[in-house]
Order: C-alpha cells, then structure tokens, then sequence
C-alpha cells in the first residue's frame, strides 16, 4: 500500500506501538510494541516480553492475541486490524493468521525472520486457511530507527563487557 493511504488513524496506532516498543526496551527487551484495533478501538496492546517471562513466544504480537483473546471471549479476532512495529516472524504470522486477524500493518521489515513478504510470506501461502490484508511501512524510518539504536547500544554493552572482563582476568592473574 502506498504511504500515502494510510490515514491519520493508521499513524495513531502505529505510534501507540512505537510507545509500547519503548516500554518494551525500558525492561531490557528488544523494542517491539503492538497494538490489536476493532472498530477503531483498541482492545489489547502488548509488548515483547521473551527475555523478561522467559518464554520465547512472548513476541509482541502473541501477547496482544492472548489479551484480545480474553478480553473478547475468542481466539477469533475478526474484524480487527494489529499494527507491529516489526514485520511479524513466521510464528506470529501463523498466530494472527489462525487468530482471523482481517489486516496487518507493519513498520519496519524484517530481514531475517520477516513471513510477510521479506523472507517468505505466510500470509499469501496456499498452505494458509485463512487470508489478512498486509500492508508494510508506516512510519518505517522510525519503527527501524528504534531497533536500529536498540541493536547498536547492545553491541556495545556486550563489547565493554568483554572488555572488562578480560581486564578482571588480568588483573587477577598480576596478583
């Protein structure tokens, strides 16, 4: 879809996401929000939570369709559009393609794991019972941008960490 038809409610959620990918990263999580929408209302937001819960299916998008599953009573969530900061990956595809989400909206593609059309795309296999209307690169530069700095700022932690350490190391072996 080309930029200009998202429309404004579009950039609404998706920068709902985008708070939600910050608070995503304040618990030390990689920075992916989402938001779950029906009828231009939200019913359920979420966050990835995989380091936190310990738990690697704890993506952003299954944690929305477990709240939405609850709070409408049904693991069928017709009608609804998700909006995800991050290209879906073939487990959260095949969760929002067996959920009947009707349309995903994503941010920034996924180049090594996206299943919407990057790597391969779940959505439009003949394997698929069910079709969504994907539509990717709503305020793409942003969505990357917060990954982008999110994987930067890790690199470097793990980096003076190992710099550290090797220091510890020879400063116990001078002893």
């Amino acid at each position: 879809m080309p930029l200009d038809q998202f429309t404004s409610q579009d950039e609404h959620f998706m920068r709902r996401a985008l708070e939600l990918a910050a608070e995503a990263e304040r618990e030390g999580e990689v920075p992916i929000g989402a938001v779950l929408v029906k009828g231009g209302v939200i019913i359920a937001e979420g966050w990835n939570r995989s380091i936190g819960h310990h738990d690697a299916t704890a993506h952003a998008e299954v944690e929305v369709l477990r709240k939405a599953g609850e709070a409408l009573e049904n693991y069928r969530l017709l009608d609804t559009t998700l909006y995800v900061t991050l290209e879906p990956c073939p487990m959260c595809a095949g969760a929002l393609l067996h959920s009947r989400v009707k349309r995903v909206v994503f941010g920034a593609s996924d180049l090594k794991a996206g299943a919407a059309g990057t790597v391969l795309n779940l959505f439009e296999s003949q394997a698929a019972y069910h079709y969504a209307e994907v539509e990717k690169g709503l305020l793409e530069e942003e969505c990357k941008a917060v990954l982008q700095a999110f994987f930067k700022r890790r690199r470097k932690e793990i980096k003076e960490k190992k710099k550290q350490m090797k220091l510890d190391l020879e400063g116990k072996s001078e002893q």
